[in-house]
């Protein structure tokens, strides 16, 4: 499969380019500064975007005294700004060179404007993640938008595979997912004419349970929602 792409790379730092290899086909820029982004979307024809904001703990919390963690962001990189501006300046400068294809990975829970990942640092970062997800089914550009479980960091591609709507995955007890499961399916939606415009839940059963996915037409075809 990954033989039929030719990639390319958009991260923020110099420090993350070293950490997957600092290849040439890695570009460095910032989402927030449409301009600066330009030179990686040139040439390109689909775009998956990954990015997301990051809570920081806030340091100082003893567990063993009992209470909750604190979190925060960092100044210019709370949600509204990561989440929205940063996603939606990706949206519009894939839509200025022509993508035939966006694939976006947000989040369950965007349902729920009160989940508890609203309130860490109350950044609200499911409300902006679900406004990015609108700009992008408006945008006219074919899409699939990915809403993933909790993930993990665990082999991917022997789990069965989940597909719901509307946060009902997360009433069940199957509500995580692997990374590396979340990045197959986002290579396999761009393949099928069933995932194009289509929002979905992604998780997995667990390890031992059901069938790993072979078949992703299959897959898709269970989708209905267009957001």
């Amino acid at each position: 499969m990954a033989d039929k792409y030719v990639a390319k790379g958009l991260v923020r730092s110099e420090e993350s380019k070293e950490k997957i290899g600092g290849a040439d086909d890695v570009f460095i820029g910032d989402i927030r500064d449409a301009d600066s982004i330009i030179p990686a979307f040139q040439g390109i024809d689909a775009l998956i975007i990954l990015s997301s904001s990051v809570p920081k703990m806030k340091p100082g919390f003893d567990p063993s005294k009992g209470g909750r963690p604190e979190f925060y962001y960092e100044d210019g990189a709370y949600p509204e700004q990561v989440d929205w501006i940063g996603q939606k300046n990706q949206i519009d400068a894939a839509k200025s060179v022509g993508v035939k294809q966006i694939v976006l990975v947000g989040s369950m829970g965007g349902t729920n404007p009160n989940h508890p990942l609203n309130s860490l640092g109350n950044g609200k970062i499911l409300i902006w993640k679900r406004k990015a997800e609108e700009y992008l089914a408006e945008s006219g550009v074919p899409y699939a938008i990915i809403r993933p479980g909790g993930l993990q960091d665990k082999e991917g591609g022997i789990r069965e595979l989940l597909v719901g709507k509307d946060d009902e995955l997360l009433q069940t007890e199957t509500k995580m997912i692997p990374r590396a499961d979340v990045a197959e399916v986002c290579i396999q939606a761009l393949q099928y004419e069933e995932a194009k415009f289509k929002a979905f839940d992604l998780a997995t059963k667990p390890e031992g349970a059901g069938t790993p996915a072979k078949d992703f037409k299959a897959l898709f075809s269970q989708i209905s929602t267009r957001f």
